[in-house]
């Protein structure tokens, strides 16, 4: 069953207006790229189950579409009607210690709900297909940091592969089927509407727990390092993506930031004692990441313009104006 859900919105077409589906279009980072998308005048259609994604995310602009991709009965229902001619794939199993938990269910969404996408893209003479992997986790524990495109994968989660097996599919894709298509790599995303439950959420989790006055909960001494990017900066490249040539590109700040040094810079933006309360580590988890974005700055033109500090100010005013993480 599709619930369909929104009017169509275009200000005006011409060359550079594009036909854009994007899948997860009700989460965290897929709303912000929908919301850059429709502000730049493209017609945007959203495939979200809702699962993780919330209804009050989407853009009223999009046509909405509550459609989960492992349905490829449902989803070809909205290439027929849409026809678009760029697909960006943020719809994703999210969580990664639930990869490390349930890799099969994990593959289930990630792998094969993402072949069926392309499949349709195949079938349906799409141009584009804009990717949405990971820097944080498929790169493994690297020798060098900040790492590059040309730093090998080495994941250490169920996540991982998955997205570095999608990696591989679109090469396929390129190569035999030509669908031109671009990979943008993640850091640590972060901001506003940020979903607590994948890796990068833990700024939400924290700012969630204290305003609630109660513990920050660091697995393992502290010290394990991620690159936070925000996820401004994050749908600026999807945009900037429309236009770019293909290939794999990180997006990151090059910066490591600990756990605990999260947690100072929350004392310091919140004026709180914040209590913390160390657990054992997690597997499949890295210790350290930072990500170069020189390919990015010097193909695509981006590079991050949010500070941390700023960016974490942001999240914590927009939970204290009554949002829940």
């Amino acid at each position: 069953m599709i619930l369909i859900i929104g009017i169509r919105f275009l200000s005006h077409w011409g060359d550079s207006v594009k036909k854009i589906l994007v899948t997860g279009g009700a989460g965290f980072i897929g709303s912000h790229v929908v919301d850059w998308y429709i502000e730049a005048g493209h017609h945007v259609a959203v495939v979200d189950n809702l699962s993780t994604g919330k209804y009050e995310n989407i853009n009223p602009q999009a046509t909405f579409y509550q459609v989960d991709i492992r349905s490829q009965e449902d989803l070809e229902k909205v290439f027929q009607g849409e026809k678009p001619e760029v697909v960006n794939h943020h719809a994703a199993q999210i969580n990664l210690r639930r990869s490390v938990d349930e890799p099969y269910y994990d593959a289930t969404i990630n792998i094969l709900g993402s072949i069926h996408l392309l499949e349709l893209c195949r079938k349906y003479h799409v141009e584009k297909f804009i990717f949405a992997s990971t820097g944080g986790a498929i790169y493994g524990e690297p020798e060098k940091i900040p790492v590059d495109e040309s730093t090998p994968a080495r994941p250490f989660s169920p996540y991982g592969v998955a997205k570095r097996s999608i990696e591989l599919y679109l090469e396929y894709y390129h190569q035999v089927w030509g669908l031109e298509n671009i990979v943008l790599r993640y850091g640590n995303v972060y901001g506003p509407r940020q979903d607590p439950w994948g890796e990068a959420g833990v700024i939400a989790i924290f700012c969630g727990k204290i305003l609630t006055e109660s513990p920050c909960i660091i697995f393992g001494d502290g010290h394990k390092t991620r690159d936070y990017v925000s996820v401004h900066d994050v749908a600026h490249a999807n945009g900037l993506a429309l236009s770019s040539p293909g290939g794999i590109f990180n997006l990151g700040t090059g910066q490591e930031t600990s756990v605990l040094q999260l947690i100072h810079l929350l004392r310091e933006i919140t004026q709180k004692e914040i209590l913390v309360l160390h657990e054992e580590e997690r597997k499949g988890e890295i210790d350290r990441i930072a990500l170069s974005s020189e390919k990015a700055r010097r193909v695509m033109g981006w590079q991050p313009q949010m500070a941390l500090r700023e960016g974490m100010e942001e999240v914590y005013h927009w939970f204290q104006g009554g949002h829940e993480p």
